[in-house]
């Protein structure tokens, strides 16, 4: 692995710049994108090109030498060529959604396995405004006007021309994305808005129909719950609804004090607004270990279910579900290494605010602004299939849009109705897509879980039974559901049948 650094600036909007590992070059912001090259090529072959941080432009190319640029941005990308059979071997693009990429984005996982299968060049690109690629001041809520995914797609165009440019690449390099979740959905929208960039697709557990109201999610969180395959049950489900319904019981029979002693929470929750972060807190507890179910998160559905209806040896028998969920909590925070759980909500406010890079490298901010802007994603228990408290309601969550970003709660269904009207919703315009969902997964509500025979060169989908969040893309292991293993196989085989296809398209 080697790790040199350099860097390459164009303009923040539409046009993509990069920090990069190869050549420093430095774009102007003439239409054309004609460049300065200054410094030798560093490249050297065979490596993983990691970048960790951008330094300084050096001598020979100070910024004072060259053109006045626009605003612009560096995006952190990562090139894995070990595998690569030049010069026509293939190109699998993994696309980072809302979070950090990293090294292991090329070097593990199951689109790596197939990429040395196939003798592919690897290469991850992150997503503006996450991770490293942020300005100093580009969580600024005047500068997340340049954060979308509209100029996502932008970025991984103009990323395709410069990885084109750079490997010497040509047509006869077939080109494959991989994603999961949000970089899901993005993959597939790579291949509805850019078809000719890409050949196909694989989407794994991606939410393509933006949505408001996002109640369902919490309606596939109570299904697993009661799933026997996984460890649930209907009793599990009962029990969890019981315990919500006593805390909340005891919140409106004003015994804040008790409750927050009781939960280890971080302050008391004596206002409404703290009562609710309580409960959301609670139920993310629930909520993440379902989305992520048996993918090496703290705890699992079969643990929760256990703790929560007295099935370990552990816990009186004779103990409320109350005082049950009382242990649920003490034993994820001892896990997790969590000090308290959080029910302020001006901490959530302060947290979402916060500009600073280093607090905002996870994303939580920059996701937000997005929920507000483009998908919606509210996680509500308005409905009665929710086993959690009706106190999560979408007007509280929607609140946080005004708060943090002074975007007006009445501008939101109209983000949401031209997000779907321009990707097509979960009947999105696309073709040679590969469509791949966990039917734990709450996420496969706003996903495709249904080919379309109509098509030509059809999408395909794949719902995998007994398993969560993006399962597919992790490297395969003993332990996997049967299901999993042949869901991997059957992903293999779609991969392979487009490289033919494409190879013969070209002979043709």
């Amino acid at each position: 692995m080697c790790c040199d650094y350099t860097q390459m600036y164009i303009p923040l909007t539409v046009h993509f710049n990069l920090s990069h590992s190869i050549i420093p070059k430095y774009w102007s912001t003439e239409p054309k994108q004609q460049h300065i090259s200054c410094c030798p090529n560093t490249f050297v072959p065979h490596c993983v090109q990691v970048i960790c941080s951008p330094p300084p432009p050096p001598p020979s190319c100070s910024l004072a030498s060259l053109p006045s640029l626009t605003p612009s941005l560096f995006q952190r990308f990562f090139v894995n060529e070990a595998y690569w059979e030049r010069p026509h071997g293939p190109v699998f693009l993994f696309i980072g959604g809302e979070g950090p990429i990293s090294e292991f984005n090329v070097l593990a996982g199951h689109h790596v396995d197939m990429a040395e299968e196939h003798g592919a060049l690897l290469v991850a690109l992150e997503h503006r405004f996450y991770g490293e690629s942020i300005n100093k001041d580009g969580l600024e809520t005047e500068n997340l006007g340049d954060l979308s995914s509209q100029q996502a797609l932008a970025d991984v165009a103009e990323f395709h021309q410069y990885i084109s440019d750079r490997f010497d690449l040509s047509d006869k390099n077939t080109w494959i994305s991989f994603g999961g979740s949000y970089a899901g959905a993005l993959s597939a929208w790579l291949r509805g808005k850019f078809p000719h960039l890409v050949y196909g697709a694989v989407a794994s557990s991606a939410p393509v129909k933006a949505k408001l109201d996002f109640s369902t999610f919490n309606k596939v969180v109570g299904l697993s719950l009661a799933d026997e395959d996984v460890g649930g049950s209907d009793k599990c489900v009962g029990d969890i609804w019981e315990a919500f319904a006593a805390v909340e019981a005891a919140l409106f029979a004003g015994n804040a004090t008790e409750v927050g002693k009781d939960f280890g929470c971080c302050e008391i929750p004596e206002d409404l607004e703290d009562q609710i972060e309580v409960m959301q807190s609670l139920a993310d507890i629930v909520m993440g270990t379902v989305e992520y179910n048996e993918e090496g998160g703290i705890l699992t559905i079969e643990e929760i279910c256990k703790i929560m209806t007295n099935e370990t040896e552990t816990y009186d028998s004779e103990t409320e579900a109350y005082d049950r969920l009382i242990k649920l909590v003490q034993i994820y925070r001892a896990t997790g290494e969590e000090p308290c759980l959080d029910a302020s909500h001006k901490q959530t406010i302060q947290d979402l605010s916060d500009t600073n890079l280093d607090s905002a490298y996870n994303g939580e901010r920059q996701w937000y602004y997005q929920t507000c802007t483009e998908f919606g994603f509210f996680q509500t228990c308005e409905d009665a299939s929710c086993p959690f408290s009706r106190m999560l309601t979408l007007q509280a969550q929607t609140d946080l849009c005004p708060e943090v970003f002074n975007i007006p709660q009445h501008s939101l269904p109209g983000h949401i109705a031209f997000t779907n009207k321009y990707y097509g919703g979960d009947h999105p315009d696309t073709d040679r897509v590969l469509y791949v969902n966990g039917d734990i997964d709450p996420w496969r509500e706003l996903s495709v879980l249904e080919e379309d025979l109509d098509k030509e060169d059809k999408d395909m989908a794949i719902l995998i039974k007994g398993t969560s969040h993006c399962a597919d893309m992790n490297p395969g292991g003993a332990a996997d559901r049967p299901a999993l293993k042949q869901a991997r196989k059957a992903i293999e085989r779609k991969v392979a049948k487009w490289l033919k296809e494409a190879a013969w398209k070209l002979v043709g």
